[in-house]
């Protein structure tokens, strides 16, 4: 009997085995294919380009007020400009009425001219700073410090000893610079209080410039983190006649602020203050790593200084959001000072003279965020505030009045939304604009007490609306700890089908403080993010735990824990994965980082986003995540 060849056997199972395996893998390759999104078009992207700022900011008639208030001696009276039907009208008013006329000053023309009618004035950066008088201004020429009367325009130099890198008045941080003057004029016109600053040893930084032809290079100092030679400033007090200058009897200070990693933060350099009479200035010493601060009261006439309080945070203190919020108050002895000791920024009072705390001004949740107004005679505080209001987003910013003796608190602007104050001169009116990101603006004048004057403006989007446009989702989510609350918005495409899953896009930025949303107000576009959506996508902007308007905590920010996306890719029933841009890949691996939930982002999806500069970063931080 012959044996049964079972070679010709095997190889038909052989065959049988690779043909189901290829049967598998078109079969997946073709559910791959149904599921993945579709090739975008030029039509999408045009159609995504509508929601752009330059396009949608046009279509918003009777936006939000930006005020420029009139010196005092024209009174309470203040001008804006605003797009109405007929096109870009400029507007004068009285504060204390609520009359509006057309403005005819040189001013408001010249904003039409130079804004084509949005409403804000003129923003060129001035190179010089003009005395309170507006008899002088003091400007940097060769490292020194000059001053130009402005009926003559005779210029006289201040300083001469100035030399490179170690100059008068000069304007280099590092990261941010400028050829304006860092200084302080004395109310009385006769005083400037400033500084020379040593940065003869700092590192440079380098910056190759091109556009056609040979490159162009820059080079300037720009300490980094870990130098140690950083630069460093040496306060002093110059007269503005005779040039004498007086040195402050203290070592080098850090070129820091109480606000920022700067001096002049948002152009203003508020931690040096004038008593009225000219003869002393208080100001803050600042550490480098922003935990201890140091105030001090100097007398302008010999340069001795007198210590008078200090403050230490664990990690990292900040005194205010956009303005500096403590007050220098010789006349009364005392001094208002801002701190997170409680947990939450709030207004103490304290003794001048021995530096001990007299009471808490205010007390209670939310933070005091700007302080915008003293009124020393009555006793009162004008202060900007947040998470105060409950029920309410607690971003929102309301203005408010107390009494210096803690007592008094009273709310000054009502309405459910995020208000954004101007304050009057005298202080004794402002200009409110309140609104949501889901809802227009409207602006109100109201006096010192709340009463309403007059209704100024509000918006007109029913051409928005025409164009397709809807506003962002605010949303609501629970942090890592499941208990605390994460604010932010969802962008979601106009043509939205809720049959579909989308990918979610991300959007952070990475500081310990807030910034991923960015101001509650109304706007016609938040960067690009519907244009983003418009391609397929759900973009969501949520904020930290650790946020500055919450919490004491300025230096350990968690952006996103995974807790937070997977409570909100549950509830939406989105795809598990995220996409985050952001300056926090500065820590990875650029200016453009991955956060990736559930599973790797697949190639098709950054290809979506039509960015090959992310590509390419994605694919060497993908590789690193495989290799373990």
């Amino acid at each position: 009997m012959k044996s049964v060849p079972v070679r010709p056997r095997c190889a038909v199972l052989i065959v049988v085995a690779v043909a189901s395996t290829s049967i598998t893998v078109v079969a997946q390759q073709a559910r791959q294919a149904a599921d993945a999104p579709p090739a975008l078009t030029a039509a999408d992207y045009a159609r995504a380009e509508e929601f752009m700022t330059y396009n949608t900011t046009p279509l918003v008639l009777h936006g939000g007020v930006r005020p420029t208030w009139l010196p005092q001696p024209s009174g309470d009276r203040f001008w804006y400009r605003t797009t109405t039907e007929k096109g870009a009208e400029a507007l004068m008013i009285d504060a204390a009425t609520g009359a509006r006329s057309a403005c005819e000053l040189p001013a408001c023309l010249a904003a039409a001219d130079e804004n084509g009618g949005t409403g804000r004035a003129p923003s060129a950066a001035r190179l010089d700073v003009r005395s309170p008088d507006g008899k002088r201004t003091a400007f940097v020429r060769d490292w020194n410090l000059w001053v130009r009367d402005v009926a003559s325009g005779r210029e006289t130099a201040l300083t001469k000893d100035g030399v490179k890198d170690f100059g008068y008045a000069t304007d280099n941080a590092g990261w941010t610079r400028s050829d304006r003057p860092i200084l302080v004029w004395s109310p009385d016109s006769k005083k400037i209080a400033t500084f020379q600053q040593d940065q003869r040893r700092v590192g440079d930084m380098y910056l190759v410039d091109t556009t056609a032809g040979h490159p162009t290079l820059q080079a300037w100092k720009y300490p980094l983190p870990g130098d140690g030679i950083v630069t460093m400033i040496q306060r002093l007090v110059i007269d503005a006649d005779s040039g004498k200058i007086v040195r402050l009897q203290l070592p080098p200070d850090q070129h820091r602020s109480t606000l920022c990693d700067d001096l002049a933060c948002r152009g203003e350099w508020r931690d040096v203050q004038w008593s009225p009479d000219g003869s002393s200035v208080a100001f803050v010493s600042t550490a480098r790593d922003h935990r201890r601060e140091q105030l001090r009261v100097a007398d302008a006439s010999t340069g001795t200084i007198r210590e008078v309080l200090e403050e230490k945070a664990e990690t990292f203190f900040e005194s205010g959001n956009g303005a500096v919020n403590w007050r220098y108050l010789p006349g009364s002895n005392e001094v208002i000072w801002f701190s997170e000791r409680d947990n939450s920024g709030h207004l103490y009072l304290h003794d001048l003279k021995s530096g001990r705390e007299k009471h808490p001004i205010t007390t209670g949740d939310g933070n005091v965020t700007q302080l915008l107004h003293v009124d020393e005679k009555n006793r009162l505080l004008y202060f900007v505030g947040v998470g105060r209001e409950r029920g309410r987003d607690p971003y929102f910013r309301h203005f408010y009045r107390i009494g210096m003796d803690g007592k008094n608190l009273q709310l000054l602007t009502p309405e459910d939304g995020d208000h954004e104050v101007s304050l009057s001169p005298s202080g004794r009116y402002f200009v409110d604009t309140y609104s949501a990101p889901d809802v227009p603006p409207v602006t109100h004048l109201r006096d010192a007490d709340g009463r309403l004057i007059a209704t100024l403006e509000q918006a007109d989007i029913s051409r928005l609306l025409a164009a397709g446009w809807k506003p962002p989702t605010p949303i609501t989510v629970k942090g890592r700890d499941g208990v605390t609350d994460l604010y932010g918005l969802m962008y979601k495409p106009t043509s939205l089908d809720p049959s579909k899953k989308y990918p979610i896009v991300n959007h952070i930025y990475p500081g310990p403080q807030t910034g991923s949303v960015g101001g509650r107000t109304f706007s016609a576009a938040r960067g690009d993010s519907q244009a983003l959506a418009e391609l397929g996508f759900i973009v969501v902007e949520i904020e930290g735990m650790e946020w500055g308007y919450q919490t004491a905590i300025h230096g350990a920010s968690e952006r996103l824990a995974p807790i937070l996306m997977t409570a909100l890719v549950t509830a939406l029933g989105l795809l598990p994965l995220a996409i985050g841009s952001s300056a926090a890949g500065q820590e990875i691996e650029g200016p453009l980082a991955i956060v990736i939930l559930g599973g790797l982002v697949t190639s098709t999806a950054l290809n979506l986003l039509v960015l090959p500069t992310l590509a390419l970063r994605y694919g060497r931080f993908e590789k690193r995540l495989r290799e373990g």
